[in-house]
């Protein structure tokens, strides 16, 4: 691979990681725990949503970016033909 292709592969890739980041900290952080207060006034079942996000929304969440990142990733390797 030339040198321009490998840094528009590992400029995509940090993108990529930036941004699915960027979600992991929105809803582990300031929706888990600086919003909990108001999110707990909205109900899921009979659940406070805000209690719901600190304990299984942000884990889900993560295995959800998991999923995202791992299909990107084969998607990023197929555009600029890297080999497994």
């Amino acid at each position: 691979m030339d040198r321009d292709k490998s840094q528009a592969y590992w400029r995509a890739n940090t993108a990529l990681i930036r941004n699915l980041l960027i979600v992991w900290a929105l809803v582990s952080l300031i929706f888990s725990i600086l919003l909990v207060e108001p999110l707990n006034a909205i109900q899921l079942g009979r659940v406070p949503l805000g209690f719901w996000m600190a304990q299984q929304g942000s884990i889900l969440t993560f295995v959800v970016l998991i999923f995202i990142y791992a299909v990107q990733m084969d998607r990023l390797d197929r555009k600029y033909g890297i080999r497994k």
